[in-house]
């Protein structure tokens, strides 16, 4: 792999980062669950949320691994660094939304952090299909 190109290296590193902060809050979400902790089993939409967030920060982080593996071979150029930058930004947006959204937030509503979501969710679209436009043949 080529990791010399910087959107490679940038996003192999927020790879590693996204697992190294979002796979501890599985384990935080468990502990707060198995200790009775009130504020987070007072709220059923802030477990659901965070959840959502661990779920999401986890698989976008082994998504940004994929790609700093795979892209260089498969893509080049703007298709490359759009792909990339594109990636990084769900990447980031998705699970914060989700973390957001269940910090201060009533029963029936998520606090407005929440809209970061659908703004990551198009951004990891705009990644998916520059990226399946732009690859070549290996």
């Amino acid at each position: 792999m080529d990791s010399s190109d910087p959107a490679v290296s940038k996003t192999l590193r927020l790879g590693w980062i996204l697992l190294a902060v979002w796979l501890p809050l599985g384990l935080t979400l468990e502990a707060l669950h198995g200790f009775k902790v009130a504020v987070y089993l007072a709220s059923q939409l802030r477990r659901e949320l965070w959840t959502l967030a661990h779920a999401h920060g986890s698989m976008l982080g082994i998504l940004c691994l994929l790609f700093a593996s795979l892209a260089p071979r498969t893509l080049h150029g703007q298709a490359l660094t759009g792909a990339g930058r594109a990636l990084r930004t769900a990447a980031i947006l998705m699970p914060v939304g989700f973390f957001l959204g269940g910090v201060l937030n009533s029963e029936g509503d998520a606090s407005p952090g929440i809209l970061l979501v659908p703004v990551g969710a198009l951004f990891l679209l705009f990644a998916l299909v520059r990226a399946a436009l732009g690859s070549r043949s290996a």
